[in-house]
């Protein structure tokens, strides 16, 4: 050995290795944020759902396949919101546990008042959807960012 070589300790590679993963996961799920509002935006555009009280008014599955496809990309979005909570528990990174965590709390939130939307039909429901995706989007570019300059120092 001629020169000094300096190895990365295993800890620090592998905390570094779920910083990587947890940067891809929160690019991962904006991306699947935003083709899920845009569905939504297609389903309130173009499928007309039952009036509130019609008989199996409440089968997302049942009301075309907008709705079908919105439906099953939220449940898709609330098990990777879930997943990305776990990838930043595992980095131990605070601030994308509170940010990953919101998030998830948002997408929950979305989900409620789109239930709450083929129920009862009304704005307010599809304004709290909307609004709790701008809120879930808001956190994981946030927790995007953090996971992007914790490291980006000099080295």
């Amino acid at each position: 050995m001629t020169g000094q070589q300096t190895a990365i300790p295993p800890s620090a590679w592998t905390m570094e290795s779920r910083q990587v993963g947890l940067r891809r996961a929160s690019l991962a799920i904006l991306i699947v944020l935003i083709a899920q509002f845009a569905l939504g935006i297609g389903v309130n555009l173009y499928v007309t759902l039952p009036g509130a009280g019609d008989r199996g008014h409440g089968s997302w599955f049942s009301n075309g396949p907008p709705l079908a496809m919105h439906a099953a990309l939220g449940m898709f979005l609330i098990l990777a919101a879930i997943f990305v909570l776990v990838r930043a528990i595992m980095a131990r990174n605070a601030t994308l546990i509170v940010t990953s965590a919101a998030g998830l709390m948002a997408i929950l939130l979305a989900a409620f008042f789109g239930s709450g939307f083929t129920t009862n039909l009304t704005n307010g429901y599809s304004l709290g959807m909307a609004v709790a995706f701008a809120a879930a989007l808001a956190c994981y570019i946030i927790g995007l960012y953090a996971a992007s300059t914790r490291h980006s120092g000099p080295s």
